[in-house]
């Protein structure tokens, strides 16, 4: 179970009885996270997943304080965390299929989506603060949207979420399921599971990536995402990365992250043209200029490249 944070005044309480039981008091040892195990080649596949989801989970938990304080790094940190826990998830299936798994999908979409929209806002700003000073149109934007987000945040749903979430990870009904097919599933070594299912992933990545500098927004914004689920799959095995099957992954990684910048810098790119064209819709004076035909070409040229250097690796 991941330990949810402490109420805000708890700490306070704590502090004043403490001084109020003189110097004498025995000061309380400090309780220290129950330490997550690296993984090995031969752990089974139902350990594997228990161990990624709770490091996960431990990882989104642990920023939501400061999230809901309005730190816009604590909040990618958490929208990272999320993306790597919903990865993890698709990455064993269909070992984790079952009855609750859908109910959990679509709290975690859920979750993103209040992230996803306080994230791209920061995003654009950043951006646009480079060139000129932030419009008021964007900081209110921002304000509005975050305190909805830190609603979200402190809420029963997002409790119950954590919760049930944790519970699934260590005892959900696919880790029950009967049959020869669900046994094998589970009791696999890790390292064998793990290297073919990123072996498929990623030709399936380079056979979309072929056609990218033929592709509008919304087809690279697909792509962007096939490449970030491989490279956090592969981030997830990074204690096996001295084992025969995953030792060209860090060579694959690589080449990845390079394109995932690309991808990632026109895609906000054009979510930036987009809040500036929804905030001018509303009768603000917002920015429009976020990408030029100049940076774009640049960007798809570099991303292509990478993936030609990933293709060459197999």
């Amino acid at each position: 179970m991941v330990r949810l944070t402490r109420p805000a005044g708890a700490e306070t309480a704590m502090s004043s009885s403490r001084k109020s039981a003189g110097k004498s008091a025995v000061r309380p040892q400090k309780r220290r996270p129950r330490p997550i195990p690296r993984l090995n080649a031969m752990m089974a596949c139902d350990t594997a997943f228990r161990v990624i989801g709770r490091r996960y989970l431990e990882d989104l938990t642990e920023v939501q304080p400061t999230t809901c304080q309005g730190d816009p790094t604590a909040l990618h940190q958490m929208r990272i965390a999320l993306t790597r826990l919903r990865t993890a998830i698709l990455f064993f299936s269909p070992m984790v299929a079952d009855s609750q798994r859908t109910q959990i999908r679509e709290e975690l979409k859920w979750l993103n989506a209040h992230l996803g929209i306080v994230r791209d806002l920061d995003v654009a700003i950043e951006r646009i603060a480079k060139t000129s000073p932030p419009y008021r149109s964007w900081s209110k934007k921002r304000t509005d949207s975050h305190r909805l987000l830190a609603r979200a945040l402190q809420s029963a749903r997002y409790r119950r979420l954590i919760e049930d979430t944790s519970d699934w990870i260590e005892n959900g009904p696919w880790s029950i399921k009967r049959g020869k097919q669900a046994t094998q599933e589970r009791t696999s070594p890790i390292a064998a599971y793990g290297a073919a299912k990123l072996a498929r992933w990623q030709q399936k990545l380079l056979k979309k990536s072929a056609k990218l500098l033929e592709m509008d927004a919304e087809k690279r914004h697909r792509l962007r995402l096939l490449n970030k689920k491989l490279s956090y799959s592969i981030e997830a095995f990074d204690d096996l990365f001295s084992n025969k099957g995953f030792s060209g992954q860090q060579d694959s990684l690589k080449h990845l992250r390079k394109a995932q910048r690309c991808l990632g810098q026109l895609n906000d790119d054009a979510k930036g043209h987009s809040l500036a064209a929804a905030l001018q819709r509303d009768g603000a004076d917002a920015h429009l200029q976020f990408l030029s035909p100049k940076r774009e070409k640049k960007l798809l040229q570099t991303a292509a490249t990478a993936y030609r250097k990933l293709a060459a690796l197999t």
